[in-house]
């Protein structure tokens, strides 16, 4: 029996000698090696989900990806605030003027700045279904493949997006 312990004990320890490099993995943005230009993001993209699609365009140096089409573009009826059949609005933002605005055209993330890094970031994530704005960077991770990741202080503390290019 204490064979068998030990054994677990050492796969354990293994284990977790490997997450250090896990995380860094994670870490590291699957676009290296793939070069970009700064308007290359410029365009109509839907998430791999098939639920949403934005237009992401540039306003002076800034880059900003709003919402074009939801799929579930009203409410169920199964809403807990009686808005059943309705229009998706921005009712969880915390600013009083803006919860009556439609998803329809507002913007998902907005504000980031190509960087030397050819990645787009600084700018911020917003979630409309809870109304809370995130740090975002965005990435190509090959051609016609978008990465947006929203976090909060250190980039492998989030949640990440992936989109492809709607060709026309």
């Amino acid at each position: 029996m204490e064979k068998k312990e030990k054994t677990i004990k050492t796969i354990c320890l293994f284990l977790l000698g490997l997450l250090p490099l896990l995380l860094l993995l994670l870490h590291l943005d699957s676009s290296f090696g793939y070069a970009v230009n700064q308007d290359e993001i410029i365009g109509k993209w839907r998430n791999l989900l098939g639920t949403v699609e934005i237009e992401v365009y540039k306003d002076k140096d800034k880059y900003h990806g709003k919402i074009l089409w939801l799929k579930e573009r009203n409410y169920r009826g199964n809403d807990p605030k009686s808005m059943a059949g309705k229009p998706r609005i921005d009712r969880e933002n915390p600013d009083p003027a803006l919860k009556n605005r439609p998803f329809i055209n507002m913007d998902l993330f907005g504000d980031c700045i190509f960087t030397e890094n050819q990645h787009w970031e600084k700018g911020f994530l917003y979630d409309p279904l809870n109304g809370k704005k995130y740090e975002c960077s965005i990435s190509m991770y090959a051609p016609d493949r978008l990465k947006v990741r929203g976090y909060i202080g250190a980039e492998i503390l989030g949640t990440t997006m992936f989109f492809k290019r709607i060709k026309k």
